[in-house]
Order: C-alpha cells, then structure tokens, then sequence
C-alpha cells in the first residue's frame, strides 16, 4: 500500500521559514512527478511546486523566489523549503507523487502564518 506522510508543518510568523518533508512508502513503481499542493479555507486546492524525474520544476506564481523544491526519485523522497513567508501561504500542505495515470496523495501538514 502506498503512504504518504508530510511533516515539517507548524505555526510561523511572517517573513519566517519552514521546512516541509514527505516521505513515502510502498512505492514500487517509477515516479514520473513529485509536487506540493496547498488548500486554504474555502479555496480549491493548488499547485505550489513540482519536480519532474528529469529534475524539471514548476512554480506557481505566487511562491517564486521563495520556495524551493526538493525531490529524491532514487529515495522517493521530497521536501519544500518555504521562505520569506506571508500570510495568505496559510494552508494544508498536501505532498503527491504521480506514475502513468495514478497519482498519490499524502494526509496533509497544517501551515500557518501569522504574527
């Protein structure tokens, strides 16, 4: 069974860092994708950033220049370095990891920023 579990979420203030992590397990397939998304109260979810095998990244608009994505497809690993944060990034943090026509979903990690 594949398991996705994020951690590194956490209460910060703005203009402060946190580190998000997802490790997974029961994957026994190549993955094509690794990416973050984000849903905040009310809101769909998004994309905040992905990472392709290849090492090709996407960013959306909102967080270039202050995150920054991390994937190891030989450890099925990723992690999301998140600076210079702002308020409106308050949200559930969700990790996914795509093959050919499936994709995974981690449970979420809380992120809150606020002074």
């Amino acid at each position: 069974q594949v398991r996705l579990v994020e951690s590194g979420g956490g209460f910060v203030q703005p203009a402060g860092s946190l580190r998000l992590s997802c490790a997974t397990s029961g994957i026994t397939f190549s993955i094509t994708t690794m990416g973050w998304y984000r849903q905040a109260p009310g809101k769909q979810r998004e994309l905040v950033a992905s990472i392709t095998s290849s090492g090709s990244t996407t960013y959306a608009d909102s967080v270039k220049g202050r995150f920054t994505i991390s994937g190891d497809f030989t450890k099925n690993a990723m992690s999301l370095q998140m600076n210079s944060l702002k308020p409106e990034d308050t949200a559930v943090y969700y990790c996914n990891v795509n093959r050919p026509y499936r994709g995974y979903w981690g449970q979420g990690t809380q992120v809150t920023v606020s002074s």
